[in-house]
């Protein structure tokens, strides 16, 4: 896919994916996508059927080698400490 590819906005301010997109990323008729602005651009991403599974296991290995129960308890120690001031 080239860097960049062109869409012209409609007087109705759509745009249409263009096809090398859409068979790439897999969006379908019907498809929902998520609008993101960063930084002046704007992203367009499919929106996941099922957002638990889109997201499991992402990141980790921010999690190797760290005893999560522990970690986790620590936390709630934490926000009880802070919310008995």
């Amino acid at each position: 896919m080239p860097r960049s590819v062109k869409v012209k906005v409609s007087s109705r301010y759509q745009v249409a994916v263009p096809r090398v997109a859409r068979e790439r990323l897999n969006i379908r008729k019907g498809d929902r996508l998520l609008v993101d602005i960063q930084d002046g651009l704007l992203i367009l991403l499919p929106q996941p059927q099922n957002y638990a599974e889109r997201l499991a296991g992402l990141h980790r290995d921010v999690w190797e080698g760290l005893d999560t129960t522990a970690y986790l308890r620590e936390e709630r120690d934490a926000w009880d400490a802070s919310a008995n001031g």
